[in-house]
């Protein structure tokens, strides 16, 4: 846990091709682990995260290497997963440990999870114990935990509480191994990459949607996978934050290649920022399972602030952090409604952050308003960050176009998003400087 300073820069400028998709490299190594045949892999994101992942695949039978820029999958076929002879390490990997315990949770033998605990892992494991999942653990719902599933795992009806990639995903990929039809209803659409990365690999899945967007999915278990082909997009979560820095930062003129727009990022983040009043063109169009790759080039906009309504906010869950810090250099007073606190109580936190800068903002029973600053920001401030990547992401991308240096504290520099994004901001001219300790930080 290592302090960072932002300092102020005159502009970013350059081309960035940002790293590949983190949720679909999970995807591709657990799905490419039990499909027949090879799985080709181009553009994998090899993070420590996804590493991890790999590792466990390959304890638990998969064949996985990598030929040049390829990584290449032999798989045992669906349902036929091996018990490790060690435990699967996932470090700080939340995805990877939590997708790949929904993809186990159906076999009858024992597997130990071990790693980082500062996460946790009960929404998941609530709906798979309904499977006949049996968990040992002396940590209650984080890791390290010991799971085992049923002789017969009993297929499932689920309904979301809220939206959920993660508890979605690890039902889904349970389900694969279980007789009969598992179903997780969401209660409104959410990023939806591992229903069509299954349909990808042959998976029998069906998705009927109610009105008010409710989405019932549906899988048959037992049902043979196909090694496919993939070649991953760039994430648009970690180009989310070179996007919004290269609006707010003066001169800034950045372009980003193959960047993968799902659906609902689309209707989130991206739609918003261009209500806004984004400078964002669309260079180039393509298409990846049905979402949209682009290619596009931003520049510092004079950005107006604008009403989200609450039904947006479910798609900004991971992106709002940002979104707030965006709308301090616009033009009005900004109402993001709808928002809830996540993990660490992340609207709190932002809102500590926003004060801290010298940013006019209220936490609202309704979410949170901010007053703009027409595209100024005093800054100067240090914002704790409660060991979230995303809200310190989001105040060093404020540092860059803040009048004065902002500091964040708690962050795990090892973090493989945050290694991207000090890569990818640093490539383009950001001044990020890595502090032994900043208790007496005096811009």
């Amino acid at each position: 846990m290592l302090p960072i300073v932002s300092d102020p820069v005159s502009s970013l400028s350059g081309q960035v091709k940002i790293p590949g998709d983190q949720s679909i490299s999970h995807l591709s190594l657990i799905l490419g682990a039990i499909a027949d045949g090879q799985t080709c892999i181009s553009g994998l994101l090899e993070a420590d995260d996804i590493i991890a992942t790999t590792h466990a695949m390959r304890a638990l039978g998969a064949n996985i290497h990598k030929e040049g820029d390829h990584w290449l999958i032999n798989g045992i076929g669906n349902g036929s997963l091996l018990s490790p002879h060690k435990s699967l390490n996932f470090g700080n990997s939340e995805t990877g440990s939590k997708l790949t315990i929904g993809l186990v949770s159906s076999y009858d033998f024992p597997v130990t999870f071990i790693g980082d605990s500062s996460f946790s892992i009960g929404t998941i494991l609530d709906p798979l114990l309904l499977t006949g999942l049996q968990v040992d653990s002396k940590k209650g719902d984080r890791l390290p935990i010991r799971i085992q599933g049923a002789p017969l795992p009993m297929p499932i009806i689920y309904k979301l509480s809220v939206a959920s990639f993660h508890i979605k995903s690890a039902i889904l990929l349970a389900g694969l191994n279980i007789a009969g039809i598992t179903t997780v209803i969401e209660p409104v659409s959410n990023r939806d990459c591992t229903e069509k990365m299954l349909a990808r690999f042959g998976a029998n899945i069906s998705i009927h949607v109610e009105k008010k967007e409710r989405r019932y999915i549906s899988i048959t278990g037992h049902k043979d996978l196909i090694a496919q082909d993939i070649i991953i997009p760039s994430d648009f979560l970690s180009a989310s934050f070179v996007i919004v820095a290269g609006l707010i930062v003066p001169s800034s003129d950045i372009i980003i290649r193959n960047l993968l727009v799902p659906p609902t990022r689309k209707a989130g983040l991206f739609k918003t920022l261009i209500e806004m009043g984004a400078g964002i063109d669309i260079l180039e169009q393509n298409s990846f399972s049905h979402d949209t790759i682009i290619t596009i080039r931003v520049r510092h906009s004079q950005l107006s602030a604008i009403d989200v309504p609450s039904e947006r906010t479910p798609l900004l869950t991971n992106e709002y952090p940002l979104l707030a810090v965006a709308a301090s250099f616009a033009k009005g007073e900004t109402r993001i409604r709808g928002i809830k606190g996540n993990e660490c109580d992340r609207l709190s936190v932002t809102v500590e952050g926003l004060k801290a800068n010298g940013v006019v903002c209220e936490e609202g029973k309704d979410g949170l308003i901010i007053v703009g600053g027409n595209g100024k920001v005093k800054g100067g401030g240090i914002v704790g960050t409660d060991c979230d990547h995303r809200i310190a992401m989001s105040f060093l991308v404020m540092g860059m176009a803040s009048h004065f240096p902002i500091g964040v504290n708690d962050i795990n520099t090892k973090n493989p998003f945050f290694c991207t994004f000090l890569y990818l901001m640093k490539s383009l001219g950001a001044k990020l400087t890595i502090k032994k300790g900043i208790g007496g930080f005096n811009p």
